[in-house]
């Protein structure tokens, strides 16, 4: 039997977008485990808070078999040995993206040097989606349609009447 292909896929996701999910949906294609990753970062104060993460990534990735939504507050090359794996996955849309993700890649690789990146390019007709786009929509009152799926789309609508923004 052959040794189980497994990656991390990790991310503030806030909120999860279609982009999100295209990549995901790649790495099911090519992984037999998907270790989606909610990165914590105390200096940092999300939009959404990590529950409100966790529940609209389920709805954004849906039931799989394959994919483990987790979270953590700590590097990214010790989530890769915790969860066993050397593969990090990042997507990316444009040369900006590249550089950014490269940068934080040699930062990994000083702490762990087996730590592999995958970067999978985002589909074209994505290239405008970011969660910074749908934190910007939601503070102007502008449609988020084309960013989040329809699940989180009415996951947002429903819990904004609790939260004003």
């Amino acid at each position: 039997m052959s040794e189980k292909r497994k990656c991390v896929f990790a991310g503030t996701f806030d909120p999860p977008t279609l982009g999100h999910k295209a990549i995901v949906e790649a790495c099911e294609k090519l992984f037999d485990e998907v270790v989606v990753a909610i990165l914590v970062n105390p200096a940092k104060t999300p939009y959404f808070s990590l529950e409100q993460r966790k529940e609209m990534l389920r709805l954004t990735v849906g039931e799989s078999e394959k994919v483990r939504i987790v979270a953590t507050t700590g590097t990214v090359a010790e989530l890769l040995k915790a969860e066993n794996t050397e593969i990090y996955v990042r997507g990316i849309r444009n040369s900006i993206d590249l550089d950014y993700e490269n940068a934080n890649f040699y930062a990994s690789r000083k702490l762990d040097e087996n730590v592999t990146a995958m970067y999978i390019p985002c589909p074209q007709e994505l290239l405008h989606v970011s969660s910074s786009m749908v934190r910007s929509s939601l503070l102007f009152g502008t449609p988020i349609d084309e960013y989040v799926t329809e699940e989180v789309k009415e996951y947002i609508t429903r819990n904004q009447r609790e939260r004003s923004f």
